[in-house]
């Protein structure tokens, strides 16, 4: 079989038309550099004349394919077959994703006549991949599934056949079963009609290399009653869980054929309480919903009945209902009166007769005291029936899938448990500020242990300032996110002090050893709760001097790229974990030209095992330092491009692109330290005032400049500076001084002369505060100019 050499060119399209995303594949096709075509229309691109019309055709659709026209960079047209995708984000922002295979040579000759008719005639959908994962063939049945013909899908991936989130699960088994050559099978996720397993088979030569991979997908058609139900309808049923789905098909792959012809496992929507659910004994049926179903039968599925997810009532006095309420095991004979008084009651038993069953086992899934469903094994092709060690023997495989469902219950209430809890300590929403354009995605865990307790914070700081915080606690669970939130709003306490960011992290060490000391540092997991062997990364950065301080503790370093394109970490010093005491945390201070884009970031980001760390920076760094229209786009390629799959452990990434405040927006005056000037640090305020046009804002910034100023001169010492910052829709006003002694606020007597200065700047300012520097301090007070 001869191999294609094909490559993929990709591109992204906003709904205004204009392109925000041009792949290296793309450049290859057309000749552009990303630079030339992203933020200009896309129909630039096209070579004929109504453009307009190619527009129209996508108005309205999800998904489109054709051959277009492309006008490559030397003036020639190119004909090309492209896929389209609309996609929409949580957000509800939306754009297209538009994707073609370029082959160099043409496609491998068909196979012989009776090989082919079999692969284009199947029943099945079927595909063919190449050892690139890239599609080769696909039958009639796939095309009639996806909706799309072969020729549109050839030389595609399924990333771009089928976006949606299973594909990187479809594609690592497929790249198993390239390695090991040993088929595999994997929940399908190329439409909703193929929600079937699917089989991985790999196609050997006469050496036995593997040479491709084929995809068989059991479609399975619904009843025409369920194919006429009401779309609403289908949406509101609940869906089994995955990790229950899994269990109670293991349930029916281990009972057929070894036991049964056939299995079926129902489950309540939550487990109910010992000594079977009440309403068995009461005229109201009993609601399940099914989990798997699994039958040797010759159509390849159950006898009849409800697919997985679909819902089973058992009426009162039925077998399932009688095993249900009495917690035992029943053998019974079809034609069993109870059976036939069965099918009597319930119309969705008459299978139990026109299936050819002659023998069913009912079983009760019990553990620890609660009641989880029932169980069905019948035969209807062995002739002869169940007899005491095949109950047993139903038995005990019940049983040990019962465990499996009650744990598998267990860990997804912890889990959601967890899940809430981390939500509610994130931040929902980045706060508004003038400093930095900022975008974040955090990506939880895949993995059992559960959610673990990774941060990041956006923290607004007096003088226009900013803070950034990424962190990641130690172990997985409820502890590690409770954990993580006290954390977070320790930080915030002290970021509100306006603490260095050195003496910040050495006030967080000194709380998680006494958080550890608390929950007993004798118990390793204890430690761990207590956020022992916690990383942090503070960050500060300035728009008005455009510097950036930066303290770590234990963290990964942050990437920083230049408005030139370079990308480097920054060398913050590494300092210890949280948690260790008594040693030092360093602060590394930095000047970020306006433009910068800086990436802050938790390990389980470079961690993914199907690469190494040098190659895991290497792709950071790519993905860093390609231009993007957002920072929104900025996250999620480095996202694609890292993680290939859910991460081992949770994942935080923060970005953030500077600006600055110019010289235009900030005014400052050294002051002497003398009552007189007062008055003419007023007239500064109010003059700068009247050049920025914010005249109706100068009576109050007089009041509080005075006040500031006044009690710089009486209670500080020199020198003393007075700074006005004006932002969009802020208007900050500094007063330094020498002397480390913090203003306090108080309650002025009737007849006292003094004490009533900050209490007038607090009534006239949104907030107000102390920042102390290395060496004196700045009293600020904020006002809102949309306020005034």
């Amino acid at each position: 079989m001869e191999r294609q050499s094909t490559y993929t060119a990709t591109a992204t399209i906003d709904e205004q038309g204009v392109l925000t995303g041009w792949s290296e594949g793309a450049r290859r096709l057309l000749g552009y550099e990303a630079a030339a075509v992203v933020g200009r229309p896309a129909a630039a691109l096209l070579a004929t004349a109504d453009r307009a019309a190619v527009q129209h055709t996508l108005a309205g659709r999800d998904r489109w394919h054709g051959v277009v026209a492309l006008l490559h960079q030397d003036g020639r047209p190119l004909e090309q077959g492209l896929l389209a995708h609309r996609r929409t984000r949580r957000a509800g922002e939306s754009d297209w994703l538009v994707v073609t295979a370029v082959a160099d040579r043409p496609q491998p000759p068909r196979g012989e006549p009776l090989e082919e008719w079999t692969f284009i005639q199947s029943p099945f959908p079927l595909a063919i991949f190449d050892t690139e994962l890239r599609l080769m063939r696909a039958n009639r049945r796939l095309e009639r599934a996806l909706s799309l013909p072969e020729a549109a899908m050839r030389g595609l991936r399924l990333t771009h056949i089928a976006p949606g989130p299973a594909r990187d699960e479809a594609e690592r088994t497929m790249r198993q079963v390239l390695e090991t050559g040993e088929p595999r099978e994997v929940q399908a996720v190329l439409g909703p009609d193929l929600d079937r397993p699917t089989v991985l088979t790999p196609l050997k030569d006469g050496t036995g290399a593997v040479r491709a991979v084929c995809l068989a997908t059991h479609r399975h058609d619904p009843d025409p009653a369920a194919r006429q139900r009401a779309p609403d309808e289908a949406a509101a049923r609940d869906p089994i869980a995955p990790g229950l789905e899994r269990t109670a098909r293991e349930l029916a792959d281990a009972a057929v054929p070894r036991l049964a012809d056939f299995t079926a496992v129902d489950l309540f929507d939550s487990p109910r309480g010992p000594g079977g659910p009440e309403e068995a004994t009461g005229t109201r049926p009993l609601v399940l919903r099914r989990a798997a179903v699994r039958a040797e039968s010759d159509n390849g599925g159950p006898p009849a009945g409800p697919g997985v997810g679909g819902t089973v009532a058992y009426e009162p006095g039925t077998p399932p209902a009688e095993s249900l309420a009495t917690g035992r095991s029943a053998l019974h004979d079809t034609s069993d009166p109870v059976i036939s008084g069965w099918a009597a009651v319930d119309p969705g038993a008459a299978w139990l007769s026109t299936s050819g069953t002659h023998s069913l086992i009912v079983v009760p899934l019990l553990a620890e005291g609660s009641t989880l469903g029932v169980a069905l094994f019948g035969r209807d092709r062995r002739t002869e029936p169940f007899g005491p060690e095949d109950l047993r023997l139903a038995e005990e495989l019940t049983a040990r899938a019962a465990t499996g469902l009650h744990n598998e219950r267990r860990y997804s209430r912890t889990h959601i448990t967890t899940m809430a809890v981390q939500r509610s300590l994130l931040p929902h929403t980045l706060p508004e500020q003038a400093a930095l354009d900022i975008a974040g995605r955090y990506l939880p865990a895949a993995t059992r242990a559960g959610v673990g307790g990774d941060w990041f914070d956006v923290i607004p700081l007096s003088g226009a300032r900013v803070a950034l915080v990424v962190g990641d606690v130690v172990g997985h669970g409820t502890r590690a996110s409770a954990t993580m939130g006290r954390l977070r709003t320790a930080v915030r306490t002290l970021a509100d002090v306006d603490l260095p960011a050195d003496e910040l992290l050495t006030h967080l060490d000194d709380l998680v050893l006494r958080l550890a000391a608390d929950e007993g540092s004798a118990d390793p997991a204890a430690d761990a709760a207590g956020g022992i062997g916690t990383t942090c990364l503070y960050a500060v950065y300035d728009p008005v001097s455009r510097r950036c301080t930066l303290a770590r503790a234990g963290h990964p370093p942050p990437a920083v790229v230049t408005p030139d394109g370079a990308v480097r970490f920054l060398d913050v010093p590494a300092g210890p974990p949280l948690g260790l005491g008594g040693l030092p945390f360093e602060a590394l201070e930095t000047e970020l030209p306006e433009g910068s884009l800086l990436a802050l970031y938790t390990d389980g980001l470079l961690e993914a095992r199907d690469h190494d760390i040098d190659e895991a920076l290497d792709q950071l760094f790519d993905a860093l330092g390609r231009p993007a229209p957002t920072l929104d786009a900025v996250c999620d390629r480095v996202l694609t491009e890292l993680l290939s799959h859910r991460p081992d452990d949770d994942v935080a990434l923060l970005v953030a692109r500077t600006r600055a405040l110019h010289t235009d927006r900030v005014a400052s005056w050294e002051l002497p330290s003398d009552p007189t000037v007062v008055g003419r640090a007023r007239k500064y305020a109010s003059d700068q005032l009247s050049a920025w046009r914010l005249e109706e804002a100068v009576f109050t910034t007089e009041l509080v400049v005075s006040e500031l100023v006044t009690n710089a001169i009486r209670y500080g010492r020199p020198p003393i500076r007075l700074r006005l910052i004006h932002q969009e829709s802020t208007l900050i006003c500094e007063v330094y001084d020498a002397s480390g002694s913090t203003p306090h606020m108080r309650r002025a007597r009737i007849y006292d002369e003094g004490g009533r200065g900050l209490l007038l700047v607090a009534q006239l300012s949104e907030r107000w505060g102390t920042r102390h520097d290395r060496v004196g301090k700045t009293v600020w007070a904020e006002q809102s100019l949309a306020a005034g």
